[in-house]
């Protein structure tokens, strides 16, 4: 099969281009950013006539009216998932026929309620391609407490049927095709890797592993990470569809002096590298650099319906923009024309944020400033700075009160990009004397400094 993948490393999530008969091809569990998508069908001479979708998204904003809008290709989507937008709803045990290719639908709640998956075949012998969402993943499964806590109980049951039925009518050479893998906060147990068989899954799967019911329920919610903050907003998104791209007004570049006017009345976000915001910032924006994760800590620390102004430094606009879409936000106020740079050429006050090396940190907190841990809990059990205060980053802004106030805090994470947002987070709120360890807690360990557990 000519099946290509598209993973979004900070979501860890992927979909799937794939080539039908003639020059059809479909879509598996596409994200808001469209274009990449079209680009690849157009270079292969592809025309993308329908879209898969295996359940309604609780990390990104779907991609599937905005193909619709592109292509006029179907979107197939379960007959219990309430979207309101143009699809065709399936049903579990039919088979589509797609340009030559048959396709299974088979009911597999857990995830979600309404979760589907599918089986794509097609001539010539290949093996199955089995696409199953958050169904079943390389090592794991997808959380089941996304929908509501009275949900969790019943979705998690209906996890464990699924891993045990669902599929047992597929062969072992079947390839496992998920949605989420590792790096995604909606899996659990996950290996690292993006795709499987069912064969290797039988044999080392350890969620499969479990052939007790009762015993998988109490088990399965413990290993759930933390929820981010924006995924309460996607399952109502993408039910009523979300706007398209072309419906959105896009920001311009703003003079410094529009962009102190116009940025009191919405959120600056800082993206360029750690090491430039810390160097000299706007006093009072959140730092959050255009990497791989940008999406989810947009997400996760923005307020919901944030008005963005945003300093972009060598990060592309229409690349920031696409990743600040996919999770939701939709009001751009404007970019700082010419950068940092114009701002301090037009006098306007800098802020800047200390960072420590190992040394200088320790130092430091022996002179009695507070020790700020942003890292998860998890993280944290595993080896800290003795009397730092663990206060994950996702619930920082909302948990203050645990951060001392009236001495210096030194912040740290894992490599150092966590605790800059955190540090900006706490300027925000009017802390003083804030600095952040550089590296982390790479940095800690490698200079031999002590831990506590």
């Amino acid at each position: 099969m000519n099946i290509i993948p598209f993973v979004h490393e900070g979501l860890g999530n992927s979909s799937y281009l794939v080539k039908l008969g003639g020059d059809d091809g479909l879509l598996v569990d596409p994200d808001r950013t469209a274009s990449r998508y079209l680009a690849a069908a157009e270079e292969r001479g592809w025309r993308i006539s329908a879209v898969l979708e295996t359940h309604v998204h609780a990390d990104f904003i779907t991609g599937a009216p905005e193909l619709v809008a592109a292509t006029a290709a179907t979107v197939f989507h379960s007959p219990t998932a309430g979207v309101r937008y143009q699809h065709r709803a399936v049903t579990p045990g039919e088979s589509l026929r797609l340009a030559g290719a048959e396709i299974e639908v088979i009911a597999s709640p857990g995830h979600s309620p309404e979760h589907v998956s599918y089986v794509l075949r097609t001539a010539g012998g290949a093996p199955p391609a089995l696409f199953s969402g958050g169904a079943m993943t390389a090592g794991g499964a997808a959380r089941t407490d996304l929908v509501s806590a009275d949900m969790t109980e019943p979705l998690t049951r209906s996890t464990f049927r699924t891993l045990q039925l669902a599929f047992a009518h597929l062969p072992d050479e079947t390839l496992l095709l998920p949605t989420h893998g590792g790096g995604s906060f909606c899996s659990s147990g996950t290996t690292g890797e993006r795709t499987s068989t069912l064969g290797h899954e039988r044999q080392t799967n350890p969620l499969l592993a479990h052939t007790e019911e009762e015993e998988f329920v109490g088990w399965f919610p413990s290993t759930f990470p933390a929820i981010p903050a924006y995924f309460s907003r996607m399952r109502p998104a993408n039910t009523a569809g979300p706007r398209l791209r072309r419906d959105i007004t896009m920001p311009r570049g703003l003079s410094p002096e529009e962009f102190r006017e116009a940025g009191r009345d919405g959120l600056v976000v800082d993206v360029r590298p750690i090491e430039e915001y810390s160097g000299g910032h706007i006093r009072g924006s959140l730092s959050d650099a255009f990497r791989s994760s940008y999406a989810t800590w947009l997400g996760w620390l923005a307020p919901e319906g944030a008005r963005l102004f945003f300093v972009l430094g060598n990060a592309p606009l229409d690349a920031v923009i696409d990743e600040s879409l996919l999770v939701g936000y939709e009001a751009f106020g404007g970019y700082l024309d010419g950068g940092i740079g114009a701002w301090q050429r037009a006098g306007l006050p800098v802020a800047t944020t200390p960072v420590l090396d190992a040394d200088a940190t320790h130092t430091l907190i022996d002179h009695g400033a507070a020790v700020l841990d942003v890292r998860e809990a998890s993280e944290y059990e595993s080896g800290h700075i003795a009397g730092a205060v663990n206060v994950p980053l996702g619930s920082l802004a909302a948990s203050l009160k645990r951060v001392p106030r009236g001495k210096p805090v030194v912040a740290y994470c894992g490599m150092g990009e966590r605790s800059t947002s955190a540090a900006s987070i706490l300027e925000g709120a009017g802390f003083e004397a804030v600095s952040n360890l550089a590296g982390g807690m790479i940095t800690w360990r490698q200079a031999g400094m002590p831990l506590e557990l």
